[in-house]
């Protein structure tokens, strides 16, 4: 028997056979998620028992979840997080970590620019209204000559800025690594997270979800008036509570959310008419996806060559 691999993320091979194929014509037994959904731990430590290598979706792989893992040997996570791994653990337990840092800029990047449109022009409001039996008009805004911040100008937030360029905005970029060449190339102004909350038009997140919350209850008090939040980034990163008071409130305009501190959400963002979400779709465009599992798929087998596993 080959080595035996789990694949917890539950959409793996939906847009094409071809890493799955990978896995098998190297001998691999595969085995995928059989709940459909993102394990619980309990789940995980499980499935993982007598598992050799994991393509891993957004299940937290603790500590003690990788312990009862005898034979794990490679961990390939299925996206470019790997926050939900307690890395400690698996370099003392000689696990390693695999990601994929670059298939899913594009989609991430795409459904941004997206979410931004969507908001600003009301696009779901006016769907639910003429579902409903109604013909009211709302009146939105244009994205053209916004002033946009990016906060997190790493690979996902440089194509955003990228994207936006032909909207003709003002865009501003927090971020601790300043990309001096694209700032210029891209008409980007690095300031500080307060100046990029207080005039910024629209605010969209592309950080690492380890940090905490950027924008937590204080933060959310120093956006601007009228101004969009977007996070396509990691749940937990905004405060939820103190965005829905906001939205409620009108003082905040509206959101754009894909990701969310639990998932699946459930909260009161779902009962506002100005927060438009997402069920964490960001990688899911077809050719994103693709991409993404045949490099998955290429890491998991390259990190047991090199564990001696094959």
């Amino acid at each position: 028997m080959g080595a035996r691999i789990l694949i917890s993320t539950s959409s793996f091979g939906r847009s094409g056979r071809q890493p799955l194929d990978l896995l098998e014509q190297a001998g691999c037994d595969v085995s995928l998620n059989p709940h459909g959904r993102t394990l619980t731990s309990a789940e995980a430590a499980a499935l993982l028992a007598d598992a050799d290598g994991v393509i891993a979706g957004t299940e937290k792989l603790t500590r003690e979840v990788l312990a009862s893992a005898p034979r794990l040997k490679v961990v390939s996570r299925c996206g470019t997080g790997v926050d939900g791994v307690d890395l400690a653990a698996a370099k003392e337990l000689g696990i390693g970590v695999f990601n994929t840092p670059d298939a899913h800029v594009d989609g991430v990047a795409e459904l941004t620019l997206a979410g931004i449109l969507d908001v600003l022009r009301m696009v779901s409001q006016a769907d639910r209204g003429v579902r409903a039996g109604e013909w009211r008009k709302p009146m939105g805004r244009l994205l053209r000559g916004k002033t946009v911040g990016i906060v997190g100008l790493g690979r996902v937030g440089k194509a955003v800025a990228s994207l936006l360029q032909p909207f003709g905005v003002w865009l501003l970029a927090h971020d601790p690594r300043e990309d001096s060449s694209f700032a210029v190339l891209h008409g980007v102004s690095y300031v500080s997270l307060d100046t990029l909350l207080q005039e910024a038009d629209v605010v969209t997140i592309h950080a690492p979800g380890a940090r905490g919350a950027i924008l937590d209850a204080a933060a959310v008090g120093r956006l601007k008036a009228g101004a969009v939040v977007v996070n396509t980034a990691r749940g937990g990163l905004v405060d939820e509570e103190a965005l829905a008071d906001a939205l409620e409130q009108g003082r905040l305009a509206g959101a754009f959310l894909d990701v969310f501190g639990t998932e699946p959400y459930s909260g009161r963002l779902a009962k506002l008419p100005n927060a438009v979400l997402t069920p964490h779709i960001g990688a899911y465009a077809t050719e994103c996806r693709l991409r993404m599992e045949n490099e998955a798929a290429t890491n998991l087998l390259r990190g047991l060559r090199n564990a001696g596993v094959l």
